[in-house]
């Protein structure tokens, strides 16, 4: 068994550490159908008001300096929540140190835009402190494989999404499942805290025996290997990205839940919003995006012209 693990020092970046796999590892026994949780039964109230939602809209792109661009100007970087553990993404090369992957690559692109250098701070954040970290003022954004939803965005700003994703599962070589209901019916499964693939996970809609919630991705491929999952439910990027760290894993079964990744931001930084927006624009018409997918993703996830929005 093979896989590339991400440490070293940390350099320049500001970084939260993440808790240890097991400590933060939560379970909840029998998710299938006659095992209703608290989250399956606000479903319907939620599809409606989901129903007027639309994740893909954000404002106008514009690069126009307002409050929050001349204060990150002031402050002399732009202040980036990010993932150190998410291989091809966000993680650290074991041999520089270095944070870098896909959404390391727009981060700097945004900053450039900004400062016409990349002037940037580097936070890891856990999955489940996306949100919070964005509210309370830790990071100017957060560029971390976030999928856009509708209750997230109550609560931050997203920018145009900047990938498509959806749901896929990761299970042993030695499994065969023709969908994702069939590897997860009856199996352990493990998902990353207030991660979409918990939230699915969470509707009721899949006969698990068991739910196993971890701070971070890449701790459910630890438990895999270790023998104490049989499955992962992960955005469909971050599945792939698992596989590309281990050869013994793979992605079965049809994707589920089509949805677009976004950059969050405070609802309250428009200037920021839009200026995040424009540069999207730059980024993909400049062939930054491309350039950008076929370094770190193209060869584990092949044609890019299924995850451009």
């Amino acid at each position: 068994m093979s896989m590339r693990t991400a440490t070293a020092r940390l350099g320049t970046v500001l970084v939260v550490l993440a808790a240890g796999v097991f400590g933060t590892a939560s379970s909840r026994a029998g998710s299938g159908p006659g095992d209703a949780q608290p989250a399956a039964a606000a479903a319907p109230a939620a599809a409606a008001e989901d129903a007027a939602c639309d994740t893909a809209t954000s404002l106008p792109p514009a690069k126009k300096a307002g409050a929050k661009i001349e204060a990150i100007r002031k402050h002399g970087s732009l202040v980036v929540g990010i993932d150190q553990n998410s291989y091809n993404w966000g993680y650290r090369n074991a041999v520089t140190g270095e944070i870098q992957g896909f959404d390391i690559d727009l981060a700097k692109a945004i900053a450039t835009a900004i400062f016409g250098e990349p002037k940037l701070t580097l936070k890891a954040v856990p999955t489940a402190r996306r949100i919070e970290a964005v509210k309370n003022g830790e990071v100017d954004m957060i560029v971390r494989t976030m999928t856009i939803t509708c209750e997230r965005m109550k609560e931050v700003a997203f920018s145009s999404p900047y990938f498509k994703v959806s749901q896929s599962l990761v299970v042993p070589k030695s499994v065969k499942a023709a969908t994702v209901a069939e590897g997860l019916k009856g199996k352990r499964v493990c998902a990353a805290a207030k991660s979409s693939s918990e939230t699915e996970l969470a509707s009721g809609k899949h006969a698990t025996a068991e739910v196993k919630i971890v701070e971070n991705q890449l701790d459910c491929l630890v438990l895999m290997q270790l023998g104490k999952i049989d499955a992962t439910l992960a955005d469909t990027v971050l599945a792939y990205a698992q596989v590309a760290q281990d050869d013994m894993v793979q992605v079965q079964g049809e994707p589920i839940v089509p949805a677009f990744m976004g950059i969050a931001m405070n609802k309250a930084d428009t200037d920021l919003i839009a200026w995040v927006n424009q540069v999207l624009v730059d980024y993909r018409t400049s062939g930054q995006w491309l350039k950008a997918y076929d370094k770190w993703l193209r060869s584990s996830m092949e044609g890019h012209e299924r995850w451009l929005p």
